[in-house]
C-alpha cells in the first residue's frame, strides 16, 4: 500500500529475521505459547485443567484469528483481553482456563523480554560476523605502513591493519556488553497485578510452594532459567534501558568506523564497496560517495538518541506500574533493534569489501615522512661527528623552508634533498633515503595486531564459528 506511512526501518533497512522477531505474528504466537505454559503448569500443580483443553490450545496456537481479535478490541479497548477472547472462540472447551489468574503483563511483559533476547542474540551474531571480517582485514594489512593522524593532522606512522584493530576493539567491548545484557534478562513470571502473586495465592488456596513452583515451571517451558525475584505489575523497565544502552554503544562503535571510512575515502586511501552500476551523484557522474558509511552514521544517530526513551521511561515509573511506558515501548524498543540490525548489516557489507589503495597511502606517507625522520637523521649525523645542538637548529630551519614549499607553493616536500645538500650533516641522498623506510617507523603495530587478534579476538570467534554469517544484502 502506497497511501499510508510505512517505517523505512521496515521497508528499506532492517533484515527479514529482525522484522519477524517484532512482527505481530511472532508476538501473538508467543502470547499463546505463554498461555499454554501457564495452563500446563497450573494443571501439573493440581488445578482442574484437562488434557483435552491443553490439546485444544496446542492445536490452535499458530492459527491466530486476527479479525476476531481486532473486532473485539474495538468493543473492549483492551488488546490482551481481545486476544484471550479470540483464542477462546477457537478453543471453546478451553476458553474458561485461558489466562487463568494472570494479568495482562503476564503475556505482554514476558513476551517483551523473550523478543528482546531473541533480537539481541541476532545482533550478537552480526556483531561477531563484522569482527570476523575486520579481523581478516587487520591481519592482511598489519604490516602496511600508513600515515597516522591526531586531530586529523599528520602524526606518527601506524599500519592499515593496526587502525582496523581499533575498530575491532570497540566491537569486542560491545560483545561483552551484549553478553552482560543477556545475563540480566529474566522473565517477569506470574506476578499478578501488583507483583504480590495474590491472585495465584487465591487459586492455589494459599499454597506458597505451589505459587513459587508455578513460575519455575513457566520459565522452564519457555526456555528460561529464572524469573525476576521481585516486581511490581511489570518487570523493571531498567532491563529495557540496559538493552538499548548496549545498542547505543554498538551505534557509537559503528559511527567511529564509518566516520573514519568517510575520511579515508576523501583521502582516496580506502573505499567502501562501490558496485558496477551504482550512481554516486545525480549531478556529478564521476563521484563515488561513501553512501553506506553515511547511512551507518545516520541510523546510528537515531539509535543513540532513541536509547534515551527507556531511560526516561524507567525513571518515570510510579510505584508498582504506570501505563506511560506502553506506547513508548511499542515504538522505541523495536525500532532500536531494527535500526541496529540495519547498521550491522551495512557494516558487514562494507567490511566484506573494503578497498585499499596502497600507492595513494604510500604517496601521502612519504610526503610527510621526512619530517618524522629528522630525529633519526640527526642521530646519524651526530655519529659522523656533528654537533647535536647545531644539527637540531639547522634541521628546524630546513624543515621550515621545506614546509613553505609545500604549503605556499604547493610543491613537493624536498627536506631530504635540502639535508643532503647541506655539508653540516655529511649524509648522502642515498644514505638519507635508507632512513626513509616506512617500516622503521611503525613501532610494534604489526605485532600488536597479531597479538590482539590471535590472543583475544580469535578465541571468541572460534567459539562462535558456527553462527557467523558471510555478508548482508542491502535493500538500497
Amino acid at each position: 500500500m502506497n497511501d499510508i506511512y510505512e517505517s523505512p526501518l521496515n521497508s528499506r533497512y532492517a533484515s527479514e529475521e529482525m522484522k519477524y522477531i517484532f512482527s505481530p505474528d511472532k508476538k501473538f504466537k508467543t502470547w499463546r505459547r505463554l498461555w499454554i505454559a501457564l495452563a500446563k503448569s497450573e494443571k501439573e500443580l493440581g488445578l482442574d485443567i484437562t488434557d483435552e483443553q491443553i490439546a485444544e490450545l496446542e492445536k490452535n496456537k499458530d492459527d491466530i484469528n486476527y479479525e476476531v481479535a481486532r473486532e473485539r478490541e474495538k468493543l473492549v479497548r483492551h488488546d490482551v483481553m481481545s486476544h484471550v477472547y479470540a483464542y477462546g472462540v477457537q478453543c471453546p472447551k478451553a476458553k474458561g482456563i485461558i489466562h487463568l489468574g494472570a494479568t495482562s503483563c503476564y503475556v505482554g511483559d514476558n513476551t517483551d523480554v523473550i523478543l528482546m533476547v531473541e533480537a539481541m542474540k541476532l545482533i550478537r551474531v552480526k556483531l561477531l560476523s563484522v569482527i570476523a571480517k575486520l579481523s581478516d582485514f587487520a591481519m592482511k594489512y598489519k604490516d602496511m605502513p600508513t600515515l597516522g593522524f591526531t586531530h586529523f593532522q599528520a602524526a606518527q606512522t601506524t599500519t592499515v591493519g593496526k587502525r582496523a584493530s581499533l575498530w575491532i576493539q570497540d566491537l569486542m567491548m560491545d560483545v561483552e556488553a551484549v553478553d552482560f545484557a543477556l545475563s540480566q534478562a529474566k522473565l517477569l513470571g506470574s506476578k499478578g497485578t501488583t507483583g504480590t502473586q495474590a491472585s495465584f495465592m487465591e487459586l492455589f488456596e494459599g499454597d506458597t510452594d505451589k505459587v513459587k513452583k508455578l513460575e519455575e515451571l513457566i520459565a522452564e517451558k519457555m526456555g528460561y532459567k529464572a524469573v525476576f525475584a521481585v516486581s511490581g505489575q511489570t518487570y523493571t523497565r531498567k532491563l529495557d534501558s540496559i538493552f538499548l544502552n548496549v545498542l547505543s554503544g554498538i551505534a557509537q562503535s559503528a559511527t567511529k568506523f564509518s566516520n573514519d571510512m568517510r575520511l579515508l575515502q576523501h583521502l582516496k586511501e580506502m573505499e567502501e564497496p562501490f558496485e558496477k552500476n551504482q550512481i554516486g551523484s545525480s549531478a556529478m557522474a564521476y563521484k563515488r560517495n561513501p553512501m553506506r558509511s553515511e547511512r551507518i552514521c545516520s541510523l546510528a544517530r537515531y539509535v543513540m538518541v532513541d536509547a534515551l526513551n527507556p531511560a526516561f521511561t524507567t525513571a518515570g515509573q510510579w510505584f508498582e506500574r504506570t501505563l506511560d511506558d506502553s506506547a513508548n515501548k511499542r515504538i522505541s524498543v523495536p525500532e532500536a533493534f531494527l535500526a541496529t540490525d540495519a547498521i550491522l548489516g551495512i557494516y558487514l557489507n562494507v567490511a566484506s569489501g573494503l578497498v585499499v589503495y596502497p600507492k595513494v597511502i604510500e604517496a601521502r606517507l612519504m610526503s610527510e615522512l621526512p619530517f618524522m625522520a629528522t630525529e633519526n637523521i640527526m642521530m646519524d649525523a651526530v655519529k659522523k661527528g656533528g654537533d647535536r645542538q647545531e644539527l637540531h637548529e639547522r634541521i628546524r630551519e630546513l624543515s621550515m623552508e621545506a614546509g613553505k614549499v609545500v604549503k605556499e607553493q604547493g610543491g613537493k616536500n624536498d627536506l631530504i634533498e635540502r639535508i643532503a645538500a647541506d655539508p653540516m650533516f655529511g649524509l648522502t641522498l642515498e644514505e638519507l633515503q635508507k632512513v626513509l623506510d616506512p617500516a622503521k617507523y611503525v613501532g610494534r603495530a604489526p605485532q600488536q595486531v597479531e597479538e590482539y587478534i590471535n590472543d583475544i579476538v580469535k578465541p571468541v570467534l572460534d567459539k562462535n564459528k558456527a553462527d557467523l554469517i558471510d555478508n548482508a544484502q542491502l535493500s538500497v
